[in-house]
Protein backbone atom coordinates (compact mmCIF):
# COMPACT_ATOMS: atom_id res chain seq x y z
CA UNK A 1 0.00 0.00 0.00
CA UNK A 2 1.35 3.41 -0.92
CA UNK A 3 0.92 6.32 1.48
CA UNK A 4 2.57 9.55 0.42
CA UNK A 5 1.96 12.55 2.61
CA UNK A 6 1.92 16.13 1.39
CA UNK A 7 5.20 18.01 1.75
CA UNK A 8 5.44 20.26 4.79
CA UNK A 9 5.87 24.00 4.32
CA UNK A 10 9.47 25.11 4.78
CA UNK A 11 11.09 28.51 5.10
CA UNK A 12 12.04 29.93 1.72
CA UNK A 13 15.56 30.44 3.09
CA UNK A 14 15.92 26.73 3.68
CA UNK A 15 14.82 26.50 7.31
CA UNK A 16 12.45 23.98 8.80
CA UNK A 17 9.67 26.43 9.77
CA UNK A 18 7.10 28.22 7.68
CA UNK A 19 7.97 31.72 6.51
CA UNK A 20 6.60 34.60 8.58
CA UNK A 21 6.50 38.36 8.10
CA UNK A 22 10.01 39.74 8.02
CA UNK A 23 11.69 36.78 6.32
CA UNK A 24 14.93 38.13 4.88
CA UNK A 25 14.98 35.93 1.75
CA UNK A 26 14.32 37.66 -1.55
CA UNK A 27 11.31 36.33 -3.45
CA UNK A 28 10.41 37.84 -6.79
CA UNK A 29 6.76 38.91 -6.82
CA UNK A 30 6.27 37.68 -10.39
CA UNK A 31 7.14 34.06 -9.56
CA UNK A 32 3.99 32.02 -8.85
CA UNK A 33 4.09 30.14 -5.59
CA UNK A 34 3.71 26.36 -5.95
CA UNK A 35 0.88 24.73 -4.07
CA UNK A 36 2.17 21.78 -2.11
CA UNK A 37 -1.17 20.12 -1.40
CA UNK A 38 -2.11 17.48 -3.96
CA UNK A 39 -5.30 15.53 -4.35
CA UNK A 40 -4.95 12.01 -3.04
CA UNK A 41 -5.97 9.16 -5.32
CA UNK A 42 -7.46 6.08 -3.70
CA UNK A 43 -7.67 2.75 -5.51
CA UNK A 44 -9.63 -0.06 -3.86
CA UNK A 45 -9.00 -3.63 -4.99
CA UNK A 46 -11.31 -6.43 -3.87
CA UNK A 47 -10.19 -10.02 -4.37
CA UNK A 48 -13.12 -12.43 -3.95
CA UNK A 49 -12.54 -16.18 -3.94
CA UNK A 50 -13.91 -19.52 -2.79
CA UNK A 51 -10.72 -20.99 -1.36
CA UNK A 52 -6.99 -20.27 -0.99
CA UNK A 53 -5.91 -23.63 0.41
CA UNK A 54 -7.07 -26.12 -2.22
CA UNK A 55 -8.18 -24.18 -5.30
CA UNK A 56 -5.20 -23.84 -7.64
CA UNK A 57 -6.65 -20.98 -9.77
CA UNK A 58 -7.52 -18.95 -6.65
CA UNK A 59 -4.10 -19.48 -5.12
CA UNK A 60 -2.35 -18.57 -8.36
CA UNK A 61 -4.47 -15.45 -8.80
CA UNK A 62 -3.71 -14.38 -5.23
CA UNK A 63 0.03 -14.65 -5.83
CA UNK A 64 -0.03 -12.78 -9.15
CA UNK A 65 -2.26 -10.06 -7.67
CA UNK A 66 0.17 -9.48 -4.79
CA UNK A 67 3.05 -9.21 -7.27
CA UNK A 68 1.09 -6.80 -9.49
CA UNK A 69 0.19 -4.54 -6.54
CA UNK A 70 3.81 -4.48 -5.38
CA UNK A 71 4.98 -3.55 -8.87
CA UNK A 72 2.41 -0.76 -9.23
CA UNK A 73 3.34 0.55 -5.78
CA UNK A 74 6.92 0.95 -7.02
CA UNK A 75 5.71 2.77 -10.14
CA UNK A 76 3.56 5.10 -8.04
CA UNK A 77 6.15 5.72 -5.35
CA UNK A 78 6.42 9.43 -6.19
CA UNK A 79 2.66 10.00 -6.47
CA UNK A 80 0.03 10.65 -3.83
CA UNK A 81 -1.78 7.36 -4.43
CA UNK A 82 -3.11 4.82 -1.97
CA UNK A 83 -3.91 1.25 -2.98
CA UNK A 84 -5.95 -0.93 -0.62
CA UNK A 85 -6.30 -4.66 -1.18
CA UNK A 86 -9.21 -6.48 0.44
CA UNK A 87 -9.31 -10.28 0.37
CA UNK A 88 -12.82 -11.70 0.74
CA UNK A 89 -13.31 -15.42 1.21
CA UNK A 90 -16.83 -16.28 0.03
CA UNK A 91 -17.81 -19.20 2.27
CA UNK A 92 -21.60 -19.25 1.93
CA UNK A 93 -24.51 -18.47 -0.35
CA UNK A 94 -25.37 -15.53 1.90
CA UNK A 95 -21.91 -14.01 1.41
CA UNK A 96 -22.09 -14.63 -2.33
CA UNK A 97 -25.39 -12.79 -2.52
CA UNK A 98 -24.16 -9.99 -0.26
CA UNK A 99 -21.13 -9.36 -2.47
CA UNK A 100 -22.92 -10.07 -5.78
CA UNK A 101 -20.35 -12.79 -6.39
CA UNK A 102 -20.51 -14.11 -9.98
CA UNK A 103 -17.43 -16.27 -10.46
CA UNK A 104 -14.38 -17.44 -8.54
CA UNK A 105 -11.92 -15.86 -8.42
CA UNK A 106 -13.02 -12.26 -9.01
CA UNK A 107 -10.95 -9.07 -8.95
CA UNK A 108 -12.74 -5.75 -8.69
CA UNK A 109 -11.02 -2.39 -8.84
CA UNK A 110 -13.08 0.45 -7.41
CA UNK A 111 -16.09 -1.85 -7.57
CA UNK A 112 -15.66 -2.82 -11.21
CA UNK A 113 -14.90 -6.38 -12.28
CA UNK A 114 -11.72 -6.21 -14.35
CA UNK A 115 -13.21 -8.77 -16.74
CA UNK A 116 -16.90 -8.19 -17.39
CA UNK A 117 -17.32 -11.19 -19.70
CA UNK A 118 -17.28 -14.28 -17.51
CA UNK A 119 -15.66 -17.39 -18.96
CA UNK A 120 -15.32 -20.52 -16.82
CA UNK A 121 -13.72 -23.93 -17.09
CA UNK A 122 -13.65 -27.14 -15.06
CA UNK A 123 -11.62 -26.79 -11.85
CA UNK A 124 -10.48 -30.16 -10.54
CA UNK A 125 -9.08 -28.70 -7.32
CA UNK A 126 -12.44 -27.11 -6.44
CA UNK A 127 -14.05 -30.42 -7.34
CA UNK A 128 -11.91 -32.00 -4.64
CA UNK A 129 -13.00 -29.26 -2.24
CA UNK A 130 -16.73 -29.70 -2.74
CA UNK A 131 -16.96 -33.31 -3.85
CA UNK A 132 -18.31 -32.70 -7.36
CA UNK A 133 -17.72 -31.00 -10.68
CA UNK A 134 -17.45 -27.22 -10.49
CA UNK A 135 -16.05 -24.47 -12.72
CA UNK A 136 -13.69 -21.60 -11.95
CA UNK A 137 -13.05 -18.42 -13.88
CA UNK A 138 -10.85 -18.45 -16.95
CA UNK A 139 -9.09 -15.17 -17.68
CA UNK A 140 -9.00 -13.80 -21.23
CA UNK A 141 -6.13 -11.51 -22.18
CA UNK A 142 -5.12 -10.50 -25.70
CA UNK A 143 -7.22 -13.27 -27.20
CA UNK A 144 -5.76 -16.07 -25.06
CA UNK A 145 -7.24 -17.87 -22.07
CA UNK A 146 -5.43 -18.36 -18.77
CA UNK A 147 -6.32 -20.17 -15.54
CA UNK A 148 -4.31 -17.53 -13.70
CA UNK A 149 -4.41 -13.90 -14.89
CA UNK A 150 -1.14 -12.62 -16.42
CA UNK A 151 0.62 -10.06 -14.25
CA UNK A 152 0.57 -7.56 -17.13
CA UNK A 153 -3.23 -7.80 -17.26
CA UNK A 154 -3.55 -6.87 -13.59
CA UNK A 155 -0.96 -4.09 -13.77
CA UNK A 156 -2.80 -2.55 -16.72
CA UNK A 157 -6.12 -2.74 -14.88
CA UNK A 158 -4.72 -1.08 -11.75
CA UNK A 159 -2.97 1.69 -13.68
CA UNK A 160 -6.14 2.31 -15.67
CA UNK A 161 -8.01 2.85 -12.41
CA UNK A 162 -5.28 5.19 -11.16
CA UNK A 163 -5.59 7.37 -14.27
CA UNK A 164 -9.40 7.28 -14.24
CA UNK A 165 -11.28 10.38 -13.14
CA UNK A 166 -13.93 8.25 -11.44
CA UNK A 167 -12.82 7.93 -7.81
CA UNK A 168 -15.97 6.66 -6.12
CA UNK A 169 -16.28 2.85 -6.00
CA UNK A 170 -19.41 1.34 -7.54
CA UNK A 171 -21.83 -0.07 -4.98
CA UNK A 172 -22.62 -3.67 -5.93
CA UNK A 173 -25.80 -3.59 -3.84
CA UNK A 174 -27.46 -1.38 -6.43
CA UNK A 175 -27.06 -3.95 -9.21
CA UNK A 176 -29.56 -6.74 -9.95
CA UNK A 177 -28.19 -10.13 -8.90
CA UNK A 178 -29.04 -13.82 -9.01
CA UNK A 179 -26.75 -16.49 -7.61
CA UNK A 180 -25.16 -18.26 -10.62
CA UNK A 181 -26.03 -21.95 -10.96
CA UNK A 182 -22.34 -22.90 -10.85
CA UNK A 183 -21.93 -21.32 -7.42
CA UNK A 184 -25.23 -22.74 -6.23
CA UNK A 185 -23.98 -26.21 -7.20
CA UNK A 186 -20.67 -25.61 -5.42
CA UNK A 187 -22.29 -24.64 -2.12
CA UNK A 188 -24.86 -27.47 -2.30
CA UNK A 189 -22.19 -30.09 -2.99
CA UNK A 190 -19.85 -28.73 -0.31
CA UNK A 191 -22.65 -28.71 2.28
CA UNK A 192 -23.43 -32.34 1.46
CA UNK A 193 -19.75 -33.35 1.52
CA UNK A 194 -19.21 -31.64 4.91
CA UNK A 195 -22.32 -33.33 6.34
CA UNK A 196 -21.16 -36.79 5.21
CA UNK A 197 -17.70 -36.22 6.64
CA UNK A 198 -19.21 -35.32 10.03
CA UNK A 199 -21.27 -38.50 10.29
Amino acid sequence: MTHLENSQNTCCSGGTHSCTTGCSSNISSDIPQRTEVQNQKNVQIDFLFLDLEVCIPCRGTDQVLLEAVALVNELLEETNTTISLNKINIISEEMAKSHHFLSSPTIRINGRDIQLEIVEGLCESCGTLCGGDVDCRVWTYHGKEYKTPPKAMLVEAILSAVSSKEDAPIEEAHRPYNLPSNLQKFFNQKTLKDALENL
